[in-house]
């Protein structure tokens, strides 16, 4: 059986790590854009398929693969998704519901590859429960929903069971909303790429902290936490796959988390808005890591190296941030006020970083770098909802 993972682009090597973090080979992952496939053993899939769901971080849904094939015309599409066995996982009287997507392929027409899709899954259904070809079958969306997608990628097309429901970002622990929040899965990737190591003697430290997102998942990370254990999935209402399964995985992370209190400052957030400091606070204690994280309301102008390291106690602060850019809470011109005030409180003149910090910033495209004049040591493409975005990291110390 393979389980799919569906990512944002540029997040696909974390989920790989998110899938090896808990046990399985990589020799078993294939990753491509924006997808990761995972091949487990066909005897105890659904387990599997539970495994992922509460683990996987930086990933947006779980799949399972119903199967795939080879199409160019609408026909073969159609043929295809008929020969699945689709009445194993569409239990009787349940409603279904078809997305999907097309990239580099023939066959672009999604709102026509739907209708095929639904027409064709209902052929194979009435096959196998002895109706005619072109018979009907009873639909209850109060008994169940079932989401198919398939995705169509160089003419291949797979044919999924979504097992998610909500995207993998809603962890749960962020019920009240912010005006501009970055998504979580995002978030905790940022904290990967950046290269941050918890409880290293480095404390995190995000001056325009918002809702605490960011500061949230480094110390979800740092904790072991399974980013699934405080929410439930669609595929718990599915008979073939069901609670057990969810309960199995939830007492697995349970277990494996430690969410002891620390004597030492490792995650820092402050906002000039007060109300976002609250929702941080909020956030973080619903998440269970209130303890791991120091939150303050201030300007980011006046969170210095100096500064930092009188309230962390720690002589190395990483500064990972998602600061206001043009078009999302101001124009650009402000946008890149903010950028060279960043550069101008953790870098030098000529680009290094200031003594006891590394930075790393989200911005749209190369936008920081053009504001601050410096180019990043290290650049990494991501996307923020639609936006195309890098994450400018700076680590290197002037000689």
């Amino acid at each position: 059986m393979n389980i799919i993972v569906t990512t944002l682009f540029g997040l696909e090597s974390c989920v790989r790590d998110d899938l090896t973090g808990i046990g399985y080979m990589k020799e078993d992952i294939i990753v491509t854009d924006g997808v990761v496939t995972l091949s487990v053993p066909d005897d105890d899939w659904e387990i599997h398929v539970a495994r992922v769901n509460m683990w996987v971080r930086r990933g947006e849904r779980v799949f399972f693969e119903v199967g795939s094939f080879k199409a160019t015309e609408f026909e073969e599409f159609f043929d295809g998704t008929a020969e699945l066995p689709w009445n194993d996982f569409i239990p009787e009287g349940f409603s279904f519901i078809v997305n999907g997507f097309s990239r580099k392929s023939k066959l672009y027409g999604i709102s026509a590859c739907q209708s095929l899709a639904k027409k064709a899954i209902v052929r194979s259904i009435c096959r196998s429960r002895g109706l005619p070809d072109n018979g009907m079958i009873a639909e209850d969306r109060n008994i169940g929903e079932v989401k198919v997608q398939f995705g169509i990628v160089n003419d291949l097309v797979k044919m999924m069971i979504d097992t998610s429901g909500d995207g993998l970002h809603k962890r749960g622990y962020r019920p009240l909303t912010h005006e501009a929040p970055i998504r979580e899965t995002l978030a905790a990737g940022m904290v990967t790429l950046s290269r941050y190591r918890p409880f290293m003697n480095e404390t995190l430290v995000d001056p325009f902290c918002g809702s605490g997102t960011i500061l949230i998942e480094a110390a979800l990370i740092a904790c072991g936490c399974a980013p699934g254990r405080n929410r439930h999935f669609s595929y718990e209402s599915l008979p073939y796959i069901g609670e057990y399964a969810y309960k199995k995985a939830r007492e697995e992370a349970l277990d494996l988390e430690d969410l002891s209190e620390s004597d030492d400052i490792f995650f820092f957030g402050s906002d000039i808005d007060r109300k976002s400091i609250e929702s941080a606070r909020a956030n973080a204690e619903h998440a269970c890591v209130e303890k791991l994280i120091k939150f303050q309301v201030a300007d980011a102008e006046t969170r210095t190296p100096d500064a930092l390291k009188s309230i962390t106690g720690s002589d190395r602060q990483l500064i990972l941030t998602n600061p206001p850019y043009g078009g999302r809470l101001m124009t650009p011109e402000e946008a890149d006020e903010i950028y060279r005030m960043i550069a101008s409180t953790y870098l030098t003149s000529d680009g290094f970083c200031k003594k006891g910090v590394r930075l790393s910033v989200i911005s749209p495209e190369d936008t920081f770098e053009q504001a601050c004049g410096h180019k990043a040591d290290k650049r990494t493409k991501l996307y923020n909802g639609n936006i195309k975005c890098q994450l400018n990291n700076y680590y290197k110390l002037k000689k």
